[in-house]
């Protein structure tokens, strides 16, 4: 079994690998992603200023006050409803997605299906 130490560096790797394929600009913001073991975060970051526009995650208290879900998929598909809608109120419409170097499926595909879903183009 690989330690912790060797799977953050294939992580990093791949982050880097996947962070320099993706162009983000002013008017197409990044749509940035963080999987953790228990919650998922997403972000909106503007890269010409640095700034975060909006940002969700699953353990705020917007996800909280919902009934329990039955996983934590359906738990990503709500926070990415919850992001996307807060971009559109700030007036973004298109977005650049960043999988961060994690796999495309499950939660990260979950986020990005809601997001999707509430009116977000990527």
């Amino acid at each position: 079994m690989g330690s912790t130490i060797e799977k953050k560096k294939i992580w990093l790797k791949r982050k880097k690998r996947v962070s320099k394929k993706i162009v983000s600009t002013a008017d197409r913001p990044r749509l940035s992603v963080f999987r953790s073991t228990k919650h998922i975060y997403g972000q909106v970051i503007d890269d010409t200023t640095g700034k975060t526009i909006v940002a969700a995650c699953s353990n705020e208290k917007a996800v909280k006050d919902q009934p329990k879900f039955e996983s934590k998929v359906a738990q990503a598909v709500f926070t990415g409803k919850l992001l996307a809608q807060r971009a559109l109120d700030k007036g973004v419409k298109k977005v650049v997605f960043d999988r961060n170097g994690f796999l495309y499926h499950g939660r990260v595909k979950a986020l990005s299906d809601g997001a999707r879903e509430a009116g977000l183009d990527f």
